[in-house]
């Protein structure tokens, strides 16, 4: 689970569902607020993987461009 971004996208979405289907404001509210928090998380966890993915290539292009 550690910063895979499909699973926090998918419990947003389960908030959501869940706030849709909420009937009181305030089980609304703490659900779109739970939505937003997994979206941030998986936002930061993608973030992460484009950041360590180009840090991992670098050091295979200055390696190429030696020879």
């Amino acid at each position: 689970m550690a910063d895979n971004p499909e699973f926090y996208r998918a419990r947003a979405e389960e908030e959501r569902r869940n706030g849709d289907a909420a009937q009181l404001d305030n089980v609304r509210d703490r659900c779109r607020r739970a939505e937003k928090a997994w979206d941030d998380m998986a936002n930061r966890a993608e973030r992460t993987q484009i950041l360590r993915a180009a840090r991992e290539a670098a050091p295979r292009a200055e390696s190429a461009c030696r020879w």
